[in-house]
């Protein structure tokens, strides 16, 4: 008999723990999941980039379901947008109001729209921070402004409470943004951002959110850390958790490096290797940032483009550019010939939305189903046939040969820069293209082609981009490189603000 009840209580002893939350153990932990891959997203996300402090990816996806039935409550789910962008939900206030915020290492604000704010776009289009529905807000009122290259967001300080998971962090100081002067804050499906930074580069000195997290002592040690899932297939995009780390996260033992500016998780990177050979670009050591925010790997001109030659990556406009010639050039030649109007041609061939619906002599338009298979490249390929057809008509002008037009407009277009930075790789070749290897604390961290190539559609829509940009930071913070998702993905990330440091292991 007593045995029997030493075993029921066993049951019970671990029926009672396995339903604990993860925060019983000192460790908080948040949910990711992903979405897939989409080129024209990530042109959009390239876009946005450009509005954002250090090339920052603006862009969310919008999910009002976040918390589902069987979660624990100290799960907070995360989508990750373009394979790469990751956000959650928190509440902020009492009883709690709902955003979306992107868990960003490389800011150090929480902000969010204001109820405030109505001479804005976008804070039309996402949550509201409703200060009068919460019992524990606190007016501050002190006005702010935060710049993201040529896009901003200013409002004013306020305090409440901050809910992330299963932990409210009391008395939080954060942005209530009354305006958002940029159309990318309109794109983006995200409400606002929680940084993961340091105070030092907190607007207004304001106590980030994972200070005070530790100040209060709502996790077990100063320390968080991402695992993001490296199966494109799986469900689970995997996990961000607070308060230290989970084994089953990495393979190995961590590589810790000093943070060497406090401000951004910055550290000091080595030699920088191209299929095993050094580029000499790092010797003398350089500075980079870990960011969890920026989706792909960035860094100076001079390196990303020694990268991009060896991968044979082209920009994304030279491809499409060299598409119109491959595919419709000879018809343009044509139309140009037969005397058929410059501004009309690009419509004529398919290409661009038609000024005109009547028909030109003996010209035949192109179908329905045509024009509706070509809309999706509408816009990159318009362009690139209107740049054609001047180019074209130019050497027209001057009565070159039409192998001579052809051969000029080629070379006009490889030299075509990408204005926002992707390059396309060919993916029949990624098997054959070289290792891409940071030396970081004396220890090489190598990422293979399949680990720094984006892949996006299917079958013949099939697309393959690079994921290293050319992004040149000024002084006095740059040049520096930013190690986003790509870096993350593959080596889990601790950062440890008890003792200044990062760390990397292998991700499981």
């Amino acid at each position: 008999m007593g045995n029997k009840y030493l075993l029921l209580s066993l049951c019970l002893w671990a029926l009672t723990c396995s339903l604990l939350p993860s925060f019983s153990y000192g460790l908080m932990r948040i949910g990711l999941k992903k979405r897939t891959l989409d080129l024209e997203a990530i042109k959009a996300a390239r876009m946005v980039r450009e509005k954002l402090r250090l090339s920052r990816p603006m862009m969310g996806a919008n999910d009002h379901s976040v918390n589902k039935p069987g979660i624990e409550d100290d799960i907070v789910p995360l989508k990750n947008y373009l394979d790469a962008q990751y956000y959650g939900e928190i509440g902020i206030g009492t009883p709690p109001q709902t955003f979306n915020v992107i868990f960003d290492t490389g800011s150090s604000n929480l902000w969010i729209p204001s109820s405030k704010c109505y001479f804005s776009l976008a804070c039309y289009t996402h949550h509201w921070y409703k200060s009068s529905k919460s019992k524990t807000y606190v007016k501050n009122g002190t006005s702010c402004k935060i710049v993201y290259g040529s896009g901003s967001i200013s409002g004013f300080f306020s305090r409440d409470s901050v809910t992330v998971g299963d932990v409210v962090v009391k008395n939080q100081d954060f942005i209530e943004a009354t305006r958002e002067g940029s159309l990318s804050f309109v794109l983006a499906k995200f409400d606002g951002i929680l940084g993961l930074g340091f105070q030092e580069i907190s607007v207004e000195n304001a106590l980030p959110v994972w200070d005070n997290m530790v100040l209060q002592n709502l996790v077990n040690e100063p320390v968080f850390s991402f695992w993001l899932n490296g199966d494109p297939n799986a469900k689970s995009g995997g996990e961000l958790v607070f308060g230290g780390v989970d084994p089953k996260h990495f393979v190995g033992n961590h590589t810790y490096v000093p943070v060497t500016t406090k401000g951004y998780w910055q550290i000091e990177m080595g030699d920088f290797y191209i299929g095993g050979v050094s580029t000499g670009v790092c010797e003398g050591g350089c500075a980079a940032i870990v960011d969890s925010g920026t989706s792909l790997l960035a860094g100076p001109t001079t390196v990303v483009t020694e990268i991009n030659h060896a991968i044979g990556a082209e920009g994304v406009l030279s491809v499409e550019c060299k598409e119109v010639i491959s595919q419709y050039g000879e018809l343009i030649w044509d139309l140009l010939v037969s005397g058929v109007r410059a501004d009309d041609v690009c419509s004529q061939v398919g290409l661009c939305t038609m000024r005109d619906q009547s028909k030109s002599a003996g010209i035949e338009m192109v179908t329905e189903k045509e024009q509706k298979d070509l809309s999706a490249k509408d816009t990159a390929l318009c362009t690139s046939c209107q740049m054609l057809v001047i180019w074209i008509q130019n050497q027209l002008r001057q009565e070159s040969t039409k192998d001579r037009v052809f051969n000029y407009v080629n070379q006009l277009c490889e030299s075509l820069p990408s204005p926002n930075g992707e390059s396309v790789v060919d993916c029949q070749s990624i098997h054959i293209l070289p290792n891409i290897t940071f030396t970081i604390g004396d220890k090489h961290f190598t990422l293979s082609p399949d680990q720094y190539i984006l892949k996006t559609g299917e079958g013949i829509a099939e697309v393959c981009l690079s994921g290293f940009i050319a992004f040149d930071i000024p002084p006095p913070r740059g040049p520096l490189w930013i190690l986003g998702d790509i870096f993350m993905r593959v080596y889990h990330t601790v950062f440890d603000s008890g003792n200044l440091r990062l760390g990397f292991a292998k991700a499981a």
